[in-house]
């Protein structure tokens, strides 16, 4: 057996540097103070827990987040989770908005990222939207979100971060709509209801989920015919709801 050189221990052990780096995590709780809709005020749990791969001298993404508050109507503790999604390799959702009406809580988030964009319908404007009612969380369309409901109220971004250079545990409101103050992206600084342009941004092309990853739209017009497009959806392992082929060949929505 040969034994390792110095120079290959070396560049061994640097790997497994890189590789502990690439891989690492970290997590972060705090209490923000959320302003809102009708003025009154909740202290909200927040957690942040990033991991997974990413480039050296490069953090993390976040993995999982979650929101944790008392509904006042019933003092029920409550929970959201963005939970880390394997086909994305992140969390799918970044918090924008939290807020109680007529008893019922309600989220307003963005996706993160282009496959987590794709993934959850290409909403215009660029939200997914939960409602909290009967212990249960479940998306509804943005026609359904109360109109009272419009104003951002959370930080969004990167909260720990923002946390971590206040140096505190316990974020004001007022502290959240100044860090809020600085987002330049009309979607982010109010709950818009009509459709903008480019809601995806410029680099977030059309993709459909397939067996071995995404498969960009092209992929799909280029096909000869409807049949063919079908035949392409089959070997790339698209199910029927996924399979844009209807709407590209026939025109159906």
């Amino acid at each position: 057996m040969n034994t390792p050189t110095l120079l290959q221990r070396i560049v061994r052990l640097g790997l497994i540097l890189m590789m502990g780096a690439s891989m690492s995590a970290c997590s972060e709780s705090w209490k923000e103070e959320v302003l809102l809709h009708d003025g009154s005020k909740l202290i909200v749990e927040r957690m942040v827990d990033r991991g997974g791969r990413h480039e050296i001298g490069q953090q993390s993404p976040i993995k999982e987040q979650s929101l944790t508050f008392t509904l006042p109507a019933t003092n029920e503790l409550v929970t959201w989770k963005s939970e880390f999604s394997a086909d994305v390799g992140l969390a799918d959702f970044q918090p924008l908005l939290l807020d109680i009406f007529q008893g019922a809580a309600y989220v307003v988030t963005t996706p993160v990222g282009c496959q987590s964009y794709n993934k959850w319908g290409r909403p215009n404007p660029p939200y997914v939207v939960f409602k909290y009612q009967d212990k249960v969380w479940n998306r509804i369309t943005l026609q359904e979100l109360p109109a009272e409901i419009k104003a951002p109220n959370i930080i969004f971004g990167s909260p720990d971060n923002h946390v971590e250079k206040l140096g505190t545990k316990f974020v004001t409101a007022e502290t959240v709509q100044e860090i809020n103050s600085s987002l330049r992206q009309p979607e982010y600084k109010t709950i818009l209801r009509e459709e903008i342009e480019n809601a995806g941004g410029e680099r977030c092309s059309e993709m459909i989920r397939a067996n071995d990853g995404w498969e960009g739209l092209g992929f799909f017009k280029l096909q000869a015919s409807y049949e063919a497009c079908l035949k392409y959806c089959d070997r790339k392992g698209v199910n029927q709801q996924n399979c844009p082929c209807s709407k590209l060949f026939k025109g159906e929505k």
